[in-house]
């Protein structure tokens, strides 16, 4: 999360190198020191955004939880703006939207505020977290870090609905900024749909880390190659995938099951029958 995030960003160090910073407490020779303080500031971040859930799983997203968040984000590299309102224009590079003047920048956070009390108990959390991650970044209530406060916002609500971190890829930084872009012409459901495309690929990172280790010898296939072994189509096995009838994960775009799974499946139905 940490690397992704802030390389979205621009930040030069790669995944080993930031775990390097974060974990071992190393220097790495020739990366920019605002790069290590940028991944120990977010890595702060995500501590406090696992506390505060661990605390209360219904947290109340407030102006002062956003400006905490962005606080953490940047308290090592730019302390002096940190958690603090811009009082001045920006401009987001590479995108035809305007951030709005400073001076409507309160009054814009405190609206988008009593948006989200009201829109938690109407919309589903995914597309909830999708249109507040794209409000705030349209907003951009701070000089710097705003992606990244966006992100960890968008987290709290995923998080407090049970779903797991859901990371933004540095390697879709095209398509994410492609449909944020959309988003600030009113097209939502596209920005909503990648959001609920990186939910889901955290959902798969998770399961398959968690199967039970008696499993860890079976072997993996596509649900189109097991079709073959069995007198199911891939499409029903697909849909069993889904459903969560069948034990089955992704890998890239393919859903993946094993022979033994789907014997285990079949034993279940005869006994529900």
């Amino acid at each position: 999360m940490t690397y992704n995030s802030n390389g979205i960003e621009g930040n030069s160090l790669t995944l080993h190198e930031t775990f390097l910073v974060i974990q071992e407490g190393i220097t790495i020779k020739g990366k920019p020191l605002k790069d290590h303080l940028e991944a120990k500031d977010h890595q702060l971040a995500l501590e406090f955004l696992y506390e505060l859930i661990a605390k209360d799983h219904r947290a109340t997203v407030s102006e002062r939880l956003i400006r905490q968040l962005h606080q953490l984000v940047l308290q090592k590299n730019d302390p002096e703006w940190a958690g603090v309102y811009r009082n001045g224009p920006v401009a987001i590079t590479g995108a035809k939207h305007r951030p709005p003047e400073a001076t409507d920048v309160s009054g814009m956070m405190h609206e988008l505020v009593r948006w989200i009390t009201k829109q938690q108990t109407e919309l589903h959390p995914i597309e909830l977290a999708a249109l507040v991650h794209h409000q705030l970044t349209a907003i951009h209530p701070f000089f710097d870090g705003n992606g990244r406060t966006s992100r960890l916002l968008m987290n709290v609500l995923l998080l407090r609905e049970g779903f797991p971190l859901t990371i933004v890829l540095k390697n879709d930084r095209k398509k994410y900024d492609r449909v944020l872009a959309q988003a600030d012409e009113g097209k939502k459901e596209p920005l909503v749909r990648f959001i609920a495309q990186c939910a889901e690929r955290s959902l798969d990172m998770y399961l398959r880390a968690l199967s039970p280790t008696s499993k860890k010898s079976e072997r993996y296939i596509a649900l189109e190659a097991l079709s073959r072994q069995s007198d199911y189509s891939a499409k029903y096995l697909n849909l069993l995938a889904r459903s969560g009838k069948l034990e089955a994960h992704k890998e890239g775009r393919d859903w993946v099951s094993t022979p033994e799974a789907l014997l285990r499946y079949e034993q279940r139905r005869k006994r529900q029958r």
